[in-house]
């Protein structure tokens, strides 16, 4: 079985949530067979991103490079966090940083 590879651009991701892996592929992501959405983000110090989850879904992060604060907390790179009681989750860069959001069934 074959798998898909695409590269997004720093560009695709700065200051945004880029949908890079999705079920469907919609908006150019890379199609998965798992009811799982994968975001990628780039973000400066104090740029903010949030994301709503729905009902019966979760969150995991991993900061890739940089710091950012999840909802407030602040993480650093090769940190990771699951989140499942929160409807919003909030990344607001600390520094110049790339941050990877799993929204899980």
């Amino acid at each position: 079985m074959g798998h898909d590879q695409k590269n997004f651009s720093e560009a695709e991701k700065r200051g945004k949530l880029r949908l890079v892996a999705s079920p469907d592929g919609r908006n150019g992501s890379v199609k998965i067979r798992q009811n799982n959405e994968l975001y990628a983000t780039v973000l400066g110090a104090g740029e903010t991103v949030k994301h709503e989850l729905k009902k019966d879904r979760y969150a995991y992060v991993q900061v890739a490079r940089g710091s950012v604060k999840l909802n407030g907390t602040k993480l650093d790179a090769g940190d990771g966090a699951a989140i499942s009681a929160e409807k919003t989750v909030e990344l607001t860069g600390v520094d110049n940083t790339e941050v990877l959001l799993f929204d899980l069934a």
